[in-house]
């Protein structure tokens, strides 16, 4: 059972040196394990079209990271300024509703150096068409070990406008330094669009306009859907059991017409990323409780674990659930949040591969990787630490096609 799981039978050692700290100055000229029916060999990202199958459907997710990293002056004059990092939305809307905020929003956030935030706000300076404005951060309220901050600011834009002039990309704390200009950039996958996320959905990290292009002249077709991306994507696994352990729930997003294309190519679907396999597989979760007139069809951590399917449910089916659904409810497009865990023993029921890069080890992403390839994990990872890939946000990518 998943709930009895022990991280510490899905770890490793990584080195620092081995955490790629910059990322290479070409995309495609990171290195690619493929990992095929049991075996293991090695190849630059870019030959990544030549591995596919003919007939594959590649399933991206297309979020955008936000710049949702803030500093603001300390008022306590000390050298270290009051660091704020945006999460989500503090009140019932979805983040796109809330990143079009003019003049005042309300975010959830980690605030660093907190014990200095005494004053009734804080405040900082941006330019905009050459005038100066302010934006500020009143005191925060502090709700577990989040805090709830609103945010005021006088120009005549939206909150995502501001973030973008304010703002720092979230670079993930492994990375151990300051986001640099080029980040911006690099950090970003090629085809990214709906912003929302605070981490980078990295297995995309390494496509190309050119590497897109050569997949459509092998009518290799291409997905899109959108899950922001949450700090607790790099949320370490500290309880013993992962009974113990609370998933991060994160916003999804599927067009109708998404749902359609994945509906007749349902059997040669590969995700480029685990946060677009958490996704497909929430879908199937969604569909079921479609089907049984649930109310909430928002997926919790244990929900796989805890609801019995019948074996003649397919994939296909549960698609089709959801598309009825939305006809009769009149909506282009399904909105949700899913906390869904994908660990060892978990059945995957909507991909035949997985392009992802390599992950940190107490983490529920290395949970997902063994939940797919089974006990191979440590020979695929072994095999990368023996042929120097570099690992985590900006290293290298992997192939998996059990």
């Amino acid at each position: 059972m998943a709930r009895s799981i022990k991280i510490k039978d899905y770890t490793y050692q990584l080195p620092e040196d081995r955490i790629a700290k910059q990322p290479l100055s070409n995309r495609a000229d990171s290195k690619l394990l493929c990992y095929q029916k049991g075996e293991i060999s090695q190849d630059g990202f870019s030959a990544i079209p030549s591995y596919l199958p003919a007939n594959a459907t590649l399933i991206f997710n297309n979020t955008k990271v936000i710049y949702a990293r803030l500093y603001f002056p300390n008022p306590m004059a000390k050298s270290k300024p009051i660091e704020v990092f945006i999460l989500e939305p503090a009140e019932e809307s979805t983040i796109e509703r809330t990143m079009l905020h003019t003049g005042h929003s309300r975010w959830r956030c980690f605030v660093g150096n907190n014990r200095d935030f005494t004053s009734e706000s804080v405040s900082k300076d941006f330019i905009y068409q050459d005038q100066v404005f302010t934006l500020k951060a009143l005191k925060p309220k502090q709700v577990d070990d989040i805090f709830v901050i609103d945010f005021e600011w006088n120009a005549p834009l939206s909150f995502a406008e501001i973030l973008n002039l304010s703002g720092m990309i979230p670079l993930p704390p492994y990375l151990k330094r300051m986001a640099e200009e080029s980040d911006r950039l690099r950090y970003q996958t090629v085809y990214a669009k709906q912003e929302g996320s605070v981490a980078a959905p990295t297995a995309g990290l390494h496509f190309t306009p050119e590497i897109l292009t050569e997949l459509e002249q092998k009518q290799i077709k291409k997905e899109y859907v959108v899950l922001h991306v949450g700090a607790g994507t790099f949320k370490p696994v500290k309880a013993d059991a992962m009974a113990d352990h609370t998933m991060h729930s994160e916003e999804i997003i599927v067009s109708k017409a998404c749902l359609e294309n994945l509906v007749s190519n349902s059997d040669q679907l590969i995700a480029v990323g685990t946060t677009s396999l958490r996704t497909l597989e929430s879908l199937f979760w969604i569909g079921w409780k479609i089907q049984n007139g649930a109310s909430n069809i928002e997926i919790k951590q244990w929900d796989a674990y805890d609801i019995s399917i019948p074996d003649d449910f397919t994939y296909e089916a549960a698609l089709k659930s959801i598309l009825n659904y939305l006809e009769s409810n009149h909506n282009d497009c399904l909105q949700t949040k899913t906390q869904l865990l994908i660990a060892p023993g978990y059945q995957i029921r909507s991909v035949k591969g997985l392009i992802t890069n390599f992950h940190q080890p107490n983490s529920t992403l290395l949970l997902l990787v063994s939940a797919f390839v089974g006990s191979d994990w440590k020979r695929i990872y072994d095999y990368a630490l023996a042929n120097d890939f570099r690992f985590l946000s900006y290293g290298d990518s992997s192939l998996l096609l059990p």
